[in-house]
């Protein structure tokens, strides 16, 4: 069936924005660690394989966490080689040695370390003080440069904490700086909760640039718990970011920040670009195939807004 809605939006550029964003997929990680239900191996790599077809270029595989912690993916030595032939960058997330020498076990050539800006949240979901868990990363992330594994930092509660609420731009930019004087190749700005704004985003940013910390080893990623995710996402543009995370069907939270909902849908941010005439690489009718695909399989529809208007039109 013809579905004129695949030839829309109609693209209009706007000054002072990248040519072309890389979308950081995070739903068969980020996304299938919040879901109630263990989703069975099988079905995680058929999703990946399905995001990979969609054109795709990054997309976070799993999490070499311990079971008792994440026991969504307990699964990873069993997923992580059925996927691993793909013609896509697969980054797996690891918390600690132990995990990096599992990763590095199968070959894994992309690592993500996941920091935390406050004190109260790296305790709830590191048991750490922020300075101790830098302290355990470092030789992780030593070692995988060492082997020349790409390492990803990922920051949360950038913007906002359940705990101790708003959060000091300051204190970002120190953890900030601290992760790439360690050799982290990019990082990853986490509105965990949800409660950012443009402006916020638009300070921070301009703080981490005056510290030094290059534009280009920067990406954002946004929950939509507000509704300000895509609103952000463009001022992030506008500043020079051109790595934005995402999660197809907008799968996807936080298990240790219980108001963190659900992750800026890939879907809502290919239309987005797309309107402005940024290049994304992204085949928009076979990622929401995938998204209505895998809301099959959980049971319950997408929350993405795309996704629904666009799956209705075809129905």
């Amino acid at each position: 069936m013809n579905t004129p809605e695949l030839d829309l939006p109609m693209a209009v550029p706007a000054t002072g924005l990248p040519a072309r964003v890389r979308i950081h997929e995070v739903g068969a990680r980020d996304g299938l660690q919040n879901e109630k239900a263990t989703v069975p191996t099988a079905v995680k790599a058929e999703f990946v394989r399905r995001l990979a077809g969609t054109g795709l270029t990054t997309i976070e595989a799993t999490s070499f966490v311990h079971p008792k912690w994440v026991p969504q993916l307990a699964d990873a030595e069993d997923l992580y080689p059925e996927i691993s032939g793909l013609p896509v960058s697969l980054p797996v997330l690891v918390p600690n040695e132990r995990g990096l020498d599992r990763a590095l076990a199968l070959g894994a050539r992309r690592v993500a370390v996941f920091a935390s800006a406050t004190e109260s949240f790296a305790k709830a979901n590191l048991n750490r003080t922020v300075d101790e868990a830098l302290a355990m990363f470092e030789p992780v992330v030593t070692r995988a440069k060492g082997e020349d594994v790409h390492v990803r930092g990922y920051l949360s509660m950038c913007f906002g904490d359940p705990w101790e609420g708003p959060v000091p731009v300051p204190q970002v930019v120190r953890v900030c700086r601290a992760l790439l004087d360690m050799g982290c190749d990019e990082l990853s700005l986490g509105d965990t909760i949800g409660v950012a704004t443009p402006g916020h985003v638009t300070a921070l940013l301009t703080a981490l640039t005056g510290a030094g910390v290059p534009v280009s080893a920067l990406g954002v990623h946004f929950h939509d718990t507000y509704g300000q995710a895509l609103a952000n996402t463009l001022a992030a543009l506008q500043q020079g970011v051109t790595t934005v995370d995402a999660s197809a069907g907008g799968l996807g939270g936080c298990p240790y920040a219980k108001s963190a909902t659900g992750n800026l849908a890939t879907e809502d941010l290919v239309w987005m670009l797309r309107g402005l005439g940024i290049d994304t690489g992204v085949d928009l009718g076979r990622l929401v195939a995938t998204s209505v695909w895998m809301a099959a399989h959980l049971g319950r529809p997408s929350p993405s807004r795309t996704v629904r208007a666009l799956s209705y039109q075809e129905s």
